[in-house]
């Protein structure tokens, strides 16, 4: 029986979580081991996300991490999912990413979104006054930059004028999808947050699409949540911590990754809120997860898979990844 997941090229998305005790130092030397592993499991991208003012997430300097974890590795390329492009000049994206591009060449990914990546207060502190709606204006400034010079141009990207960065857009709604295939460019669905329009994002972004100098057919990527364990039972106490993350999320109060643990002090209201923001989640043993993936791949019809996996424990983490990775390299086996 063929298998879409075999066919399919996985990735990692991270936001490199602090664990409750744990330090930034601490959340940074996982990311690096997360990406070495991750490399020789085969894994085709390894994706950073800007975030702010967010207790317990650590990639706010999403570049620096970038750089720090591209120079640690040797083939797997290296991206922000993504960089908030609102909250920057994009004459600074495209030198940070021309650099990165000079000194890591061909392994660095460039994802935009258009988020503030954080609450109100830290758009404020970002000085971001820009409307959604200059999204695209600030997105053709910044290609401009990357692209060769026009005659006349009186400002340039040194480095990144000319570095070929390859640029994706990020979403979780129409929004993107609809510009990434206006543009003819690659998009990613946030399904790991914003799982409820991941269908017909993905069908608008199909619907809409204009090949272009940078690709002749739509090329998306869907980044679900998954954890993978030797058991189901172990799989689903690791889940928790997940949970956790998201009933404070909606509590509006961030923290730190928490231990595992079913003992939950939610409302009813509270639990449907989690399971709505975590319904693409896969979690399982390696023969259920498998058949999830294989489930998700036939529905959503992408050409990349993106894996955030937040567990506890870093053993955990490497240990579902790595499930993942040998699932990927098996046929599709009945349940």
């Amino acid at each position: 029986m063929s298998s879409l997941l075999s066919q399919t090229p996985l990735s990692v998305l991270d936001l490199a979580p602090l664990r409750e005790g744990g330090s930034v130092s601490d959340a940074f030397r996982d990311t690096l081991d997360l990406a070495r592993h991750a490399e020789r499991w085969g894994y085709r991208r390894y994706w950073l996300a800007e975030h702010h003012n967010i207790p317990g997430i650590a990639c706010s300097a999403t570049s620096v991490l970038i750089g720090y974890v591209a120079g640690g590795t040797s083939s797997i390329r290296v991206g922000s999912g993504g960089v908030m492009l609102p909250n920057h000049a994009p004459l600074v994206v495209a030198e940070q990413f021309g650099t990165l591009e000079a000194l890591y060449p061909g392994r660095i990914d460039l994802g935009l979104g258009r988020a503030p990546g954080g609450d109100s207060a830290a758009a404020r502190a970002l000085r971001r006054e820009l409307h959604d709606d200059e999204f695209d204006i600030l997105l053709a400034e910044l290609r401009a930059y990357l692209d060769s010079p026009k005659p006349g141009q009186s400002v340039h990207a040194y480095p990144g004028e000319g570095a070929g960065v390859p640029i994706w857009l990020l979403g979780s709604s129409g929004y993107s999808a609809e510009l990434a295939g206006h543009l003819g460019l690659p998009f990613a669905f946030a399904g790991h947050f914003q799982p409820d329009n991941m269908e017909g994002a993905l069908a608008l972004y199909r619907d809409r699409f204009r090949a272009s100098l940078h690709l002749q057919r739509p090329h998306a990527m869907a980044c679900v949540p998954v954890i993978a364990a030797d058991t189901g039972e172990h799989a689903r106490l690791l889940a928790t911590t997940a949970q956790r993350k998201f009933l404070n999320l909606i509590r509006n109060r961030p923290t730190y990754l928490m231990p595992p643990s079913h003992d939950f002090d939610w409302s009813p209201a509270e639990e449907a809120a989690v399971a709505s923001k975590l319904r693409a989640a896969i979690v399982g043993s390696a023969a259920s997860v498998q058949h999830q993936l294989e489930s998700l791949l036939a529905t959503i019809q992408v050409q990349e898979l993106m894996i955030v996996t937040d567990t506890f424990h870093h053993a955990d983490r490497l240990r579902s990844y790595e499930l993942v990775a040998s699932l990927a390299a098996q046929p599709a086996s009945p349940l």
